[in-house]
């Protein structure tokens, strides 16, 4: 056996490797841009799905509690909108929260969850109407919605992300 016997299969490889990573490159640095628009649109379009009556959204730049991802005010003055995230049953509840001037919940949207399919899922499905619960509640009441039966690790993670909302709430409120 010639060593170029050994080399010639492994330049090949090699070759075929460089030219799969170079193409993959491409292909994420054309579609990154377009991926990246899509979602701060899906963003945008929840924010305003959770606080109706606003126009547009400022970006609220401040240290916020733990569990909020983001926070925006809303440039009308008609509320504020928290991304919030917390442990479940089968990984993270990520939600958005609308919370009206007062304090009060506007409107909840799961934005995503991997709960357990027909039970944990009960929770977080924006078509179960759980997140409708909230609506109307404050930081006083939030916690008198009742979990659903069957799903109480996730009733209490989405409970304690409404809860997020409101800490964030109170810390962005005083510094406008």
């Amino acid at each position: 056996m010639k060593i170029s016997d050994i080399i010639k299969p492994i330049a090949v490889l090699v070759c075929i490797c460089l030219v799969v990573t170079g193409t993959l490159a491409y292909v994420n640095s054309v579609t990154q841009p377009i991926i990246t628009k899509a979602e701060e649109d899906e963003a945008a379009a929840a924010r305003k799905e959770v606080l109706p009556k606003a126009d547009n959204f400022t970006p609220i730049e401040k240290k916020l509690p733990e569990g909020v991802l983001d926070a925006y005010k809303a440039d009308n003055g008609s509320g504020f909108v928290f991304t919030v995230s917390e442990k479940g049953y089968g990984g993270d509840i990520k939600l958005i929260c609308g919370l009206n001037p007062d304090g009060s919940v506007c409107a909840v949207k799961t934005l995503s969850h991997a709960e357990t399919s027909g039970i944990g899922s009960r929770v977080a499905d924006n078509q179960s109407g759980y997140g409708k619960n909230y609506t109307g509640k404050t930081s006083k009441d939030y916690e008198e919605v009742d979990a659903l039966s069957g799903a109480t690790i996730s009733s209490k993670a989405y409970k304690k992300a409404v809860g997020d909302a409101f800490k964030a709430f109170d810390a962005v409120k005083e510094a406008q």
